[in-house]
């Protein structure tokens, strides 16, 4: 099942994020970070077990653009298409909410882009994008790639 995150999902999400954080494939957070940004969030959670076993969020960077952001599934859920339910979960959102553009910055390309996002130079996202970079271990030698979905 696919929802808003709440606050009682805070820490099992940052486990999900630090995990992939510390093998360098995505952005850590905070757990300050994921608190205040907690309503960008949704997670999913097996239908058994209630267990959260994914997450991702959708940040607002302008008027007519966002961010996916935080993609994340425990690995023993590798498979299930979680990841990309969670993706069209936003892209919805997005398309709800009048935005006529998405962006991630990514290590898995082919993901996205069997979603529709195409590659494009990271110098034509919007500059606000950059904070969270400067936090990033591998600021300024960034070797995640950008791909944008025009809606």
């Amino acid at each position: 099942m696919i929802r808003k995150a709440s606050i009682n999902d805070v820490r099992s999400m940052h486990g999900i994020l630090t995990h992939y954080a510390a093998k360098g494939l995505l952005l850590g957070r905070s757990l300050s970070d994921l608190y205040a940004q907690l309503r960008d969030f949704i997670i999913v959670e097996d239908d058994v077990t209630h267990e959260l076993v994914g997450t991702c969020s959708l940040r607002i960077c302008w008027e007519d653009i966002a961010e996916i952001r935080s993609l994340a599934v425990r690995e023993d859920y590798h498979g299930k298409y979680l990841g990309r339910k969670m993706v069209e979960t936003c892209i919805r959102e997005a398309r709800d909410l009048g935005l006529k553009k998405l962006f991630v910055l990514t290590y898995v390309p082919p993901f996205f882009e069997k979603l529709g996002f195409s590659p494009v130079d990271k110098s034509v996202l919007p500059h606000k994008v950059w904070g969270d970079c400067i936090k990033c271990v591998k600021f300024p030698d960034c070797d995640e790639e950008a791909l944008i979905l025009e809606l």
